[in-house]
């Protein structure tokens, strides 16, 4: 997809419900949408837990126009405050508010609904109440049915199926034991359009969405429950993919997560426009979102690792998640990627071993001490990652803190998964209409310290906005 790099004038979009505002850029004109984080956590935690709050979020992975949105994201990016991202979307007419949790894992938005067996009534979570979506209560909702061609065409992928009432269904069963069956139906998403810098009015879009009637396992808890997902993928039941097929919004989103304590960032539907973003292609005809990366570098060599660690299949290959938490290298990669950091620190640590994890004792900045680290992908694309970015500070000992390895292994898998550790403080970049993901290391910090919700959006207008403009 190319941006529009001649437009004169810009409309704000920003998804009804939103507490921080954020400009979207939709053919010409943008939109916003505020995300959360969930369970921010003031204590550390140790790195078994975690892994494990990771492994629920692989189990959920299912086993089976011109322009930019940008979406402003708040709560706090800390690998030890373990939650989920959420944000606020309205559906319906009359509109009524869900918190729906992101999820580029999955291609359905899907709510809980009147009458649903085993959805949670409550919540963990501060500051939301949970909601149930009734479709006879919204004048411009409609049940899909199965001769439906969007049904037919989430078929293709394991999205839909037909229920004993021919209505268009579906049932997910994910790998922690979970699951949720529900109908689709079609209603209107609202949209508040900004004009200019002072003028508003409120637009909307009809997407298919699921109507949940049954949950299982851990969507069942009340601990951190919302009232649905919020799926990102490429897939034909997507509302990225609804949207950008209707001319509403392109085929692509874009992430910004800030890396210090106060969190934040920004999640874009459309690209965003940054010099010296890299691109890579997307594997074809996979499920998810995986790349093809080929070596690794450390202090600019080459590790000797077989490329066959990397190989891409339906159950191997890299994978980009923005809802994992830490890193997880293929068996095969990981033992030279640990060894080569160790070796390229001897002189300046002390290692230890905790619990598992390859440890290090430092008395001076990570910075100075760790080497860099590229991830290197087809199309010659490099991820540069700091130290930052592939290790953990856990605790400290005597004075001296203790740095861990933030990659994990997957034991017997060829699996290598990116997630937040190595996603942050980057442009992330998902062209869908290109199949191509791009990246590039991007400091949210400097440009939104102290700013007000106001400033945000212009911040984000010059730097996510069809054009450049000068300050």
């Amino acid at each position: 997809m190319k941006m529009n790099l001649h437009a004169t004038f810009y409309i704000w979009v920003i998804f009804s419900g939103v507490i921080l505002p954020a400009t979207v850029v939709i053919c010409d004109f943008p939109t916003t949408l505020n995300l959360h984080r969930a369970i921010p956590l003031k204590e550390r935690v140790e790195l078994s837990q975690l892994r494990a709050h990771d492994r629920a979020r692989h189990g959920r992975v299912l086993q089976s126009v011109n322009g930019v949105v940008d979406f402003p994201v708040s709560g706090t990016f800390n690998p030890y405050r373990v939650g989920l991202y959420y944000t606020k979307v309205q559906l319906g007419n009359p509109a009524q508010e869900f918190n729906v949790q992101i999820d580029t894992g999955s291609d359905v938005l899907w709510v809980g609904c009147t009458g649903c067996s085993g959805c949670p009534g409550t919540t963990g979570l501060q500051d939301i109440q949970l909601n149930a979506f009734n479709p006879s209560s919204s004048s411009s909702a409609s049940v899909i049915p199965c001769s439906d061609k969007r049904c037919s065409m989430g078929a293709q992928y394991a999205d839909s199926l037909c229920d004993n009432s021919n209505n268009c269904a579906y049932q997910f069963q994910y790998g922690d034991g979970s699951g949720t069956q529900g109908y689709y139906v079609s209603d209107l998403l609202h949209l508040e359009t900004i004009v200019g810098n002072t003028q508003s009015s409120n637009n909307t879009a009809k997407v298919i969405f699921g109507c949940s009637v049954s949950q299982t396992g851990d969507l069942t808890k009340t601990d951190r429950a919302v009232d649905g997902i919020f799926g990102f993928g490429q897939q034909a039941m997507s509302v990225v993919t609804q949207l950008s097929s209707q001319g509403i919004a392109p085929a692509a989103f874009s992430h910004c997560l800030r890396g210090d304590d106060n969190g934040g960032g920004i999640l874009v539907l459309g690209s965003i426009v940054e010099p010296g973003i890299v691109y890579t292609p997307l594997a074809p005809s996979m499920p998810h979102y995986n790349l093809n990366l080929q070596s690794i570098s450390v202090n600019g060599q080459k590790l000797a690792i077989d490329s066959s660690a990397f190989a891409t299949s339906t159950s191997a290959g890299t994978i980009i998640d923005s809802g994992t938490t830490l890193a997880y290298l293929a068996e095969e990669a990981y033992n030279p990627f640990v060894n080569a950091i160790s070796a390229a620190v001897s002189q300046s640590v002390r290692p230890l071993l905790s619990r598992g994890n390859s440890c290090y004792l430092i008395t001076s900045s990570v910075d100075d001490v760790f080497p860099q680290v590229n991830l290197n992908f087809a199309g010659g694309a490099s991820m540069v990652l700091k130290p930052q970015d592939y290790l953990l500070e856990q605790n400290s000992i005597a004075g001296a803190a203790v740095w861990c390895m933030g990659f994990q292994k997957i034991d017997g898998q060829g699996m290598t998964i990116l997630g937040d550790l190595v996603l942050k403080d980057k442009i992330v970049v998902y062209d869908l209409a290109n199949q191509r993901i791009g990246w590039v290391n991007y400091d949210l910090r400097r440009n939104q310290s102290g700013s007000t919700p106001s400033e945000s959006i212009k911040m984000a207008t010059h730097i996510f906005g069809g054009e450049r403009f000068s300050k």
